[in-house]
């Protein structure tokens, strides 16, 4: 039996990092995981921009609430749920995701939580364990799935590799650059053809 992995946000639907920064007119808060390699360091760099700027969690929550999945996403998902099961490997946080998996029909989502203050402030997070999308594929393993993995930045590097079958989706140049080896696939039709070709293949 296979398992599909899929990142969240560059995949399903647009970066939260990038709407908020633009809704708020902090370019700093453009940077993501297409950037920057080490979650941790990107994570504390925007809680210090927030508490810079006094800005809460329920003012990135009135973002999330007005960004719509990326053209085509729900269709693919639902295909692709027809054909095989599906996970949600994202570094997001369940604070940030009930709004958009509500929009994509609830998949299951496997993510993080925010340590937030009694006024409303983002001090921290509480990541579900280190390495957490390369864990979950191996923990799919060990109970006897073959899997597949999709991602576009470099927190879902590992979890390809580790997969049995992986693409990148819509990746960087940057990324394309230092990982020449792994497959690109830009389109959601691309990446169905390819998942269905591992499944047909196992």
């Amino acid at each position: 039996m296979e398992i599909v992995c899929l990142d969240l946000e560059g995949v399903l639907v647009p970066e939260i990092w990038i709407a908020f920064a633009e809704k708020t007119g902090i370019p700093e808060l453009r940077r993501t995981t297409r950037d920057e390699p080490d979650y941790d360091k990107l994570m504390a760099y925007r809680i210090a921009i927030l508490k810079e700027h006094s800005l809460r969690l329920s003012d990135i929550q009135d973002v999330i609430a007005t960004i719509r999945p990326l053209e085509g996403a729900r269709e693919f998902l639902d295909q692709l749920r027809e054909m095989t099961q599906v996970v949600i490997l994202s570094d997001t946080f369940q604070e940030f995701a009930l709004p958009l998996m509500r929009q994509l029909g609830y998949p299951t989502i496997l993510c993080n939580s925010l340590r937030v203050s009694a006024d409303g402030m983002i001090e921290g997070i509480s990541m579900r364990c280190e390495n957490g999308k390369m864990k979950a594929i191996e923990a799919f393993s060990s109970i006897g799935f073959r899997t597949f993995a999709s991602g576009d930045s470099y927190n879902d590097l590992a979890m390809i590799r580790k997969a049995d079958g992986g693409c990148l989706f819509r990746a960087p140049d940057n990324i394309l650059e230092s990982e020449r080896d792994l497959v690109l696939t830009r389109t959601y039709d691309e990446l169905l053809a390819r998942i269905r070709s591992f499944i047909d293949n196992g």
